[in-house]
């Protein structure tokens, strides 16, 4: 590009171009009609994908960067609110995979809601979701941060009520938006905590400020300091922990499968659930001087993969499995981030965008044949009925299970021999989590393909004679997506994590540098590969769908047999681990109990009972002894008079 190219405008049009398609389809969506809502914000969105893949990212990979100010927003006590971009490796790579992603769903909506009375509203909406995250991913401040943040928080809400006359809907936007709360206080202290540390809101200043506040405490009580790194590296933590809906905030995600299916992809592959994970990505300079930080990030990466893993097995919602999985992979991501393999937690990032949101909108095409049936026993025998959902179907599956040459094989592959070769404190169960959990995803998935597809179909006559392979709006997005998953892994593991390709964006230190130490053993792709096909996460994952296979099709009879053994460890897991009871019973159940006492005791006993009534009752009883003054008899008022005029004399003599 020559130097004179007009690189800020390529910036700004990228989010806005999204906006301006949320604008018209939601302002003028009942003017221009269906057709035209679609196409203006399809049009918006794919003209961001076209100016991130073919413009910015080919720039950055030409070794250039941006960090600017857009403009000023505002000012207070003289520090500047400021709306800048920094475009740097981690940030177009973010672009790319978030517009392409969403590109695909916008596609695919056309189809899926073609019936829809909210159509124009759905398009608007998801528009400025894909405009929500882009500002979140392309911040170079603080400020922005927490706006983009709290808007993918808002059009979450929006799109898991979409169909707001259902009450499952309207409780899950709620329980979404109630635990993102939760997440949100903590990330918010944490930006707080960096402004009173650092005195500044923008990233390069606070990372170039970083090193030296690294032994810093704060008193948090009398004779007890905590480091201030930790503390702030905790509390954005708790922040993703929300939004991207780990332990033990990730109650709201399994739930949000009421939404459409379209949203269902775009909240699970590529935006708000991988918020968090880059957020913490971009945070590396701060959480590398934490190793308590860094060893909380990886512990509950760890168990949110492995215990979220185990719910899925028990599923029968075919969005639901989808949903579990996507729970266990970001849980992957975060033990990538905690064990200091922030280029490897992006990867898997980005390959998991592809074939999650392609298993996504899969499922969206099964459930569309089906009319609208998610329930995998009332499925089967699809295969030849649906050959273009089952091939891609296939494809996400193999991926997300982790089998060469597909995507997942590489960057699943790589977080494993990190977590094996990091050395914080609690990497050992990393590692037994994140191993264990290959076969048990590997069983899931394919459970639900077998289910799915294979078999005697088990829907009724009438569903059956009409099924039939989706419109070519809902089979297109689904072979877009199947390419980069199975081709993405090859592809770009090897300047995603073998080379150079995040530059600065990454701060690793030395000690923590276990990228390194794994690259330093293979040679290249082929060897990694040739270690990958005899190690034990790809023994498993095989071991995983031959399993799936002999239990759901060569002997369909012994699933009942194990749920019957199985006993309180099933229950165990069909609850959920009886979380969303023990929030109910303990969090909910404790604000009721509260707003009770507050309402008898504060409400009806010291604001009604004595503040107005006790206020009144006072009046009456003065009035009642006062108006007994006014008695009508002349030597009362004489002697009251007399009385009045004693004790002025008393006051005046004393004096």
């Amino acid at each position: 590009m020559p130097d004179s190219f007009p690189f800020e405008l390529v910036y700004l049009a990228i989010p806005l171009s999204c906006l301006a398609g949320a604008l018209l389809a939601g302002l003028f969506g009942w003017k221009i009609g269906r057709v035209a809502a679609h196409t203006v914000t399809i049009l918006g969105v794919a003209v961001a994908f076209v100016l991130s893949a073919f413009v910015v990212l080919p720039d950055v990979i030409a070794g250039n960067s941006f960090n600017g100010i857009v403009y000023e927003w505002g000012r207070s006590g003289g520090i500047p609110l400021e709306v800048g971009f920094l475009i740097d490796p981690l940030t177009a790579l973010m672009m790319v995979v978030v517009t392409f992603v969403s590109l695909c769903v916008h596609i695919y909506t056309i189809g899926y809601l073609h019936d829809d009375p909210g159509y124009q509203r759905f398009f608007s909406y998801i528009a400025l979701f894909t405009f929500s995250m882009l500002m979140l991913v392309m911040s170079n401040n603080f400020l922005l941060l927490f706006f983009g943040w709290e808007a993918v928080g808002l059009m979450s809400y929006l799109l898991i009520g979409f169909w707001f006359t259902r009450d499952s809907a309207t409780h899950a936007q709620l329980k979404a938006f109630l635990v993102n709360r939760v997440g949100d206080l903590g990330f918010l202290l944490g930006i707080a905590a960096i402004y009173m540390t650092f005195g500044t809101l923008d990233y390069a200043a606070v990372f170039a400020i970083a090193p030296q506040m690294a032994a810093k405490t704060i008193p948090v009580l009398p004779g007890v300091d905590w480091n201030m790194m930790t503390l702030i590296c905790i509390l954005l933590f708790v922040g993703a922990m929300g939004k991207s809906a780990q332990v033990p905030l990730h109650v709201w995600l399994p739930d949000s499968m009421e939404g459409p299916t379209p949203i269902s992809a775009l909240i699970h592959a590529a935006t708000m659930v991988t918020a968090g994970v880059f957020m913490v990505a971009r945070m590396s300079p701060l959480y590398e001087l934490s190793e308590t930080a860094l060893s909380v990030v990886l512990v509950i990466g760890a168990i949110t993969a492995l215990f979220m893993a185990f719910v899925g097995v028990v599923q029968n919602d075919i969005k639901r499995v989808v949903a579990y999985s996507t729970l266990s992979q970001l849980g992957y991501m975060m033990v990538a981030m905690g064990a200091s393999a922030y280029s490897v937690g992006i990867f898997h990032l980005m390959t998991h965008a592809f074939f999650k949101a392609l298993l996504f909108l899969a499922a969206g095409s099964v459930i569309i044949a089906l009319h609208h049936e998610q329930d995998l026993r009332k499925m089967g025998g699809l295969m030849r009925r649906m050959p273009i959902t089952f091939i891609t179907t296939w494809i996400g599956a193999l991926a997300l299970a982790g089998i060469f040459p597909f995507a997942g094989f590489f960057s699943k592959d790589m977080i494993i021999e990190a977590a094996h070769h990091s050395r914080l404190p609690g990497s050992g169960f990393a590692y037994v989590a994140v191993l264990s959990g290959v076969f048990v995803t590997a069983f899931y998935t394919f459970r639900m393909l077998f289910l799915t597809f294979y078999g005697k179909p088990r829907m009724d006559e009438h569903t059956l004679k009409h099924v039939e392979e989706s419109p070519w709006v809902v089979t297109i997005p689904l072979v877009l997506l199947a390419i980069p998953s199975l081709v993405a892994g090859f592809t770009f593991i090897d300047p995603l994590v073998f080379g150079r390709f995040f530059a600065d964006s990454i701060k690793v230190l030395p000690a923590h540098d276990v990228v390194k130490q794994v690259t330093s053993l293979f040679d290249g792709l082929g060897p990694f590969v040739a270690h990958g096909l005899q190690s034990a996460p790809f023994l498993l994952a095989v071991a995983g769908i031959l399993t799936a296979w002999l239990m759901y099709v060569r002997l369909p009879q012994l699933p009942g047999r194990v749920r019957e053994k199985a006993g309180a460890l099933y229950t165990l897991l069909l609850r959920k681990y009886f979380v969303d009871e023990f929030n109910e019973f303990v969090f909910a159940g404790g604000a009721r109990v509260l707003g009770r006492l507050l309402w008898k005791i504060g409400d009806v006993k010291l604001i009604d009972g004595l503040a107005v009534n006790g206020t009144a009752r006072v009046i009456g009883w003065v009035s009642g002894i006062v108006r007994h003054i006014q008695s009508g008899y002349v030597y009362h008022y004489a002697f009251a008079m007399i009385l009045g005029l004693f004790l002025l004399i008393t006051f005046f003599l004393h004096k």
